[in-house]
């Protein structure tokens, strides 16, 4: 039985990345290396993380001369007098005259909701002090977002004294009952926590300052690299370079060398950056002990940087860059002019605009629902995602599908950005209508 002829197999033109884009790749970076722009932006943003990084100083240097309001209770009227009494005289007795006292002590009623309270900053803080059967007294110590573990050490040094004095006040020289060491329970009523116990406030400043510095270069790469990857198709289009490159290279090629280039060239920047603040980090508390004295050292901020939140800060990089670079790019393509290019610039910073505010807004470490939904959403999860990495708690769970949703994302919209791309660069002086771009994208050239 013959076979009828039907013609040769059809078979889609060979499309390697290598070695055209890199070749792209290789162009973009010198590019963007050589322009005057970088070095400023560059020498800008470098000299704005060596500010960021010395705000723990800038907190301690703003707490100094402050008050701190504490309410104290107890069921013994005559306890709470000398635990007023007690505390004021040991804790105040450093302040010289003419300067504020670093602490209030003031009496309130059983009927008062002290953990509200402090949480709603009537006090600073709150005392509660209980005395059992054996005559023990146990101090509870309810703290506001203002107290940090220097002052819970002071307090501390205070509930002893007051235990010592009450003790001898009970029991004459000649015998009496056994001292007992009081008890101290921490408890944060407000502010960032770690296991129910209060952090310092220079604690606190560190982590709010990786979390700040670690977003604003999330969103420093994901917008401004991006628009100079739209940017850049731009301006290839419009000076008729793109006539030769689209001859030279595919689509796909242009498009992945691009975002590699560009890529590449915001890594560089980065590193400027970040260099200048790890050494400013490095030094911080050697000269918050020169300006403060030895009670002015403070934790450096290097501790909060742990290489786990690196190794996860450089995975958002990477691919909350790439995400966005693909959707300037395909963005790129559809106008030929950089007046046209400066309409789009708004919408397209919309998306990431959204993220960088919700990330602000995490920065306080509560997960609310918005936030938390916000964390896995692809375009949104390079910010949101990673500030609650670097003030709040994790589950593995989350942060493994925030990468999932990313990685299944950038597939996603690379197929759309290559199509689109591939029926832009080819439409010179015209926009594409909206029919062409869904039919390139359900029907690309073969």
């Amino acid at each position: 039985m013959t076979v009828p002829f039907t013609g040769p197999p059809t078979r889609r033109r060979a499309d390697p990345l290598l070695p055209n884009a890199w070749i792209v790749a290789k162009r973009e970076y010198v590019e963007r290396l050589r322009s005057r722009l970088f070095y400023v932006s560059t020498l800008f943003l470098a000299t704005l993380s060596v500010l960021v990084a010395f705000a723990p100083l800038f907190v301690r240097l703003a707490d100094r001369g402050t008050t701190t309001t504490i309410a104290v209770y107890a069921a013994e009227p005559a306890l709470v007098q000398r635990s007023i009494d007690v505390m004021s005289g040991v804790l105040n007795a450093t302040s010289g005259s003419g300067q504020a006292a670093p602490f209030t002590f003031v009496e309130v009623q059983q009927s008062i909701d002290l953990a509200t309270a402090v949480g709603e900053g009537t006090y600073d803080g709150a005392i509660v002090a209980v005395r059992d059967a054996s005559g023990k007294i146990d101090f509870t110590f309810l703290t506001g977002a203002s107290i940090g573990q220097d002052r819970v050490q002071l307090v501390g040094i205070g509930a002893l004294a007051v235990a010592v004095l009450d003790w001898t006040a009970a029991n004459s020289p000649t015998g009496g009952s056994v001292f007992q060491v009081p008890g101290l329970k921490v408890l944060a009523a407000a502010g960032p926590s770690s296991s129910g116990a209060p952090l310092d406030r220079s604690e606190i400043a560190n982590r709010v300052i990786v979390g700040i510095v670690f977003v604003f270069l999330i969103f420093i790469t994901l917008v401004i690299y991006g628009m100079w990857v739209a940017a850049g198709v731009v301006a290839e289009k419009s000076s008729r370079v793109m006539e030769l490159l689209i001859s030279a290279a595919s689509a796909r090629q242009l498009v992945v060398g691009k975002v590699i280039g560009i890529g590449l060239a915001g890594l560089t920047q980065y590193v400027g950056i970040l260099v200048p603040a790890l050494l400013t980090l490095a030094v911080e508390n050697r000269v918050s002990i020169l300006l403060l004295g030895p009670s002015g050292s403070i934790a450096p901020s290097l501790t909060a940087l742990t290489p786990a939140l690196q190794l996860e800060f450089g995975a958002f990089f990477v691919l909350g860059f790439t995400l966005y670079a693909l959707i300037y790019a395909a963005a790129g393509s559809l106008v030929s002019r950089q007046d046209d290019l400066q309409m789009l610039a708004l919408p397209l910073s919309v998306m990431a605009i959204a993220g960088y505010i919700l990330a602000l807004g995490a920065l306080s470490g509560a997960a609310s629902v918005l936030v938390r939904l916000a964390s896995y959403v692809p375009f949104w999860s390079p910010f949101v995602m990673l500030t609650r990495l670097t003030v709040g708690r994790v589950e593995p769970w989350e942060l493994a599908l925030a990468y999932a949703s990313l990685v299944i994302a950038i597939a996603i919209v690379a197929v759309v950005a290559v199509r689109v791309y591939a029926a832009g660069v080819l439409l010179y002086g015209q926009r594409p209508g909206l029919r062409a771009i869904v039919g390139a994208i359900v029907n690309p050239a073969t």
